[in-house]
This record gives C-alpha cells, sequence and structure tokens, in this order.
C-alpha cells in the first residue's frame, strides 16, 4: 500500500469532546417527551406508467376498486382495471412530542409493490395510526422523490432510491398524545450512553443548581429528578438541561475495513508489547527517568520526542517517558513506555509508511494478546 493510501488513516482523538463541557440536553432525554411512530397504507396516483402492475399486485388492485366504490363509481370487473398509473405505498411519520391538533408534520412514502418510481405522484388521503390503532393523523398531498430511474433500449440508469419519497408537512395532526408536565411529581433523565460516571456527574450539577435532596442515581443510564413546584415544571426542566457536564465514556476503537479509517477514543492506551510484521518491528517497554525538556528534532524520517518531569505543588513528580525512534530504512519504531496512547503508535506507523491494512492487521494482534485497554469494533 503505498504512502498516500497510509495517509487516509483517520485519527480522530476526542481529545476535545472528552474534556469539554456539554449540555445535559445533549447526551440526555427527558422521560416521556419522545416521538411517536406513525404507520398507514395509501395510494399514490398520477404516476407515469410507472405504477404496480395489477396482475402481480392483488392489493393495489382491490385498493383501487375499494377507493371507487366510496366515491360512487361501482361494478368495476377485474380485467376493466388495467392502469399502470397507480402504487400502493406504505405511509410512515413521527409524531413529535407534543404536537398539537392541525400541526403540520412530515411523512415518508415507500412502494409496497412492483412500481419502479413515485417520481411525480400524489398521495391519496391515508390515515396513520399508531401503536395503540389510534388515528393520530392524516396524510395526503405530492410527494417529492430525489431518486429516478431511466430505462432505454440497451441500458438502464438507476441514481437513488426513486421507489421512496417523501411529503414536506404532508400530514395534519387529528389526535394528540394525552401527557401532561404538570401531573409529575420527577422527571426522569435517560443518558443515550449508560454510564455511572456521568450520571453522577448530572447529579452533581443538578444538586449544586436545585439542591441535594432533589436528585438521586437510579442506575447509570438514569437520573431522577424531583419537582418542587408543580406549576412551573417546563421552567426546571429547561434550567437543568441546560447545565453542562464532563461525560466519560469507556476506550474505544472502532476500524473500517473497507476504507482503511482508525477513529478511535482519547483514552485509547498501550500496555507493553513487541510486535514483528514481515520487516516491521515495534516495541513498547518501560523507560521511568527523570529528564529536562528538550527540543523536538526531526530530520529525514527519524524523530526523537523527549518527556519532562511534571511539577506539582513545587515537588518533582517523576513519570514514564516517551521516546519514540523512528527509523524508515530499519523499518523499526520504538516507544520508550509502559503505557502509551494508541495515536502515538499508529502516527508513528504512518511516518514510516505502514499501510492502513497492515496497521489494522497490528491492531487485532494487539488487542489479542490483550495489551489493547480499549474495546475494537470492526465495521
Amino acid at each position: 500500500m503505498t504512502r498516500v493510501s497510509a495517509l487516509l488513516v483517520v485519527l480522530m482523538t476526542q481529545v476535545i469532546t472528552a474534556s469539554a463541557d456539554v449540555r445535559i440536553k445533549d447526551i440526555a432525554t427527558f422521560e416521556g417527551v419522545r416521538e411517536n411512530h406513525l404507520i398507514g397504507y395509501g395510494l399514490v396516483v398520477g404516476l407515469q406508467g410507472t405504477g404496480d402492475k395489477l396482475n402481480s399486485s392483488p392489493f393495489t388492485r382491490e385498493s383501487i376498486r375499494g377507493m371507487l366504490e366510496r366515491l360512487g363509481v361501482a361494478n368495476l370487473e377485474g380485467n376493466s382495471l388495467n392502469t399502470k398509473n397507480t402504487a400502493a405505498v406504505m405511509v410512515t411519520a413521527k409524531l413529535p412530542p407534543f404536537a398539537r391538533r392541525g400541526s403540520p408534520i412530515d411523512v415518508t412514502v415507500s412502494s409496497l409493490g412492483d412500481a419502479t418510481s413515485l417520481r411525480g405522484g400524489t398521495l391519496l388521503v391515508s390515515p396513520l395510526t399508531g401503536a395503540d390503532g389510534a388515528v393520530f393523523a392524516v396524510a395526503q398531498g405530492p410527494i417529492v422523490s430525489s431518486g429516478f430511474a431511466v430505462e432505454g433500449n440497451a441500458a438502464s440508469i438507476t441514481e437513488g432510491v426513486p421507489t421512496i419519497a417523501k411529503i414536506e408537512n404532508g400530514a395534519i395532526v387529528e389526535r394528540e398524545v394525552d401527557f401532561n408536565l404538570v401531573q409529575l411529581n420527577s422527571v426522569r433523565i435517560a443518558l443515550r450512553d449508560p454510564d455511572f460516571t456521568t450520571a453522577t456527574r448530572i447529579r452533581d450539577v443538578i444538586a449544586d443548581k436545585l439542591g441535594a435532596s432533589s436528585v438521586e442515581v437510579l442506575d447509570p443510564g438514569t437520573v431522577e429528578l424531583w419537582i418542587g413546584d408543580k406549576s412551573d415544571v417546563p421552567a426546571t426542566m429547561a434550567a437543568v438541561e441546560n447545565l453542562t457536564v464532563q461525560p466519560d465514556a469507556i476506550a474505544r476503537v472502532v476500524v473500517d475495513e473497507k476504507t482503511g479509517t482508525i477513529v478511535m477514543g482519547a483514552n485509547v492506551r498501550i500496555a507493553q508489547v513487541a510486535i514483528s510484521q514481515g520487516g516491521l518491528t515495534v516495541r513498547i517497554q518501560e523507560n521511568y527517568r527523570v529528564s529536562q525538556p528538550g527540543p523536538v528534532s526531526v530530520g529525514g524520517s527519524t524523530g526523537v520526542i523527549t518527556g519532562a518531569p511534571i511539577q506539582i505543588g513545587g515537588n518533582t513528580v517523576v513519570v514514564p517517558e516517551t521516546e519514540i525512534d523512528i527509523s524508515a530504512e530499519e523499518r523499526k519504531f520504538t516507544i520508550l513506555n509502559g503505557d502509551v496512547s494508541l495515536q502515538e503508535l499508529v502516527n508513528g506507523l504512518n511516518a514510516i509508511g505502514v499501510g492502513a491494512r497492515q496497521t489494522i492487521s497490528i491492531l487485532q494482534a494487539i488487542k489479542a494478546v490483550g495489551a489493547l485497554h480499549a474495546d475494537l469494533e470492526i465495521i
């Protein structure tokens, strides 16, 4: 693999994300304040010969007959229905929280039969029901499809998915979800990524704002907030959701084998390990000593980076020193430190021309021997 391909290894060290404070609303949701899925069945008409074939889509034929009978056109034989401009579709939508009667919502229309394209069609009145079978919205209107299909005598071209379309504000809410904030004694905050540390930090910032008795951690994914004044529930939730915390997360490395992309977190570490692959040698070992800060020297393909002691309260603390020695000719890469970041390793491998595929193999081997202190996910 060429050096240009090796540069496709993308290093996304989430240092900023890991160290920056974020709002509670960006990492958690309030229980009960959520969307509801709606589904319905309908007919799309006005297609330019790209609709369902009625011989192979009996549900479309019966739907057309039933619709026409309701409109006063009856006694139609099956042979008389030979249209190619109609398609049976499933209509889906999401009912936003606290959506009021008469509010418009977006809908998605998907072909159910063998129609080749929904482009240019119009959806007829389609009731949308919830999980309980009740009708919450009604959809109708011209659809917009971003995909298209063109077919000639010798070839055909399909761009996107022409059998899926959308209708912006295509449905009107006919029924509201029964949910009253004023009746709540408490509100549960659900973390999108459950974590004990993050949940505890959320509890602490809320306790500083509203008092320790108003909040408690139920589990790593749930923090319960007790409401003191029921008449002011929205204001309390608004104040809480804008509080900032520093979220924590487990160390994880995600590798895309198709593109050679490597995404890693800031807390990913590698213990002592030695690797040999072809003409490449990688060694990570202990090297404790105190040294003064030195200059960074990078000449040709050789670089040396030297650490320094950390001053804490006037005292000198001895820390592991990281010394990276890179040699492109001998293809050797040595890190003198018993606990280094994965970023240092991948940067060093990339500097001496190690390809993305080789890097992925090395990561898998390091994980197999237990030296990679993180979850490794291959996608």
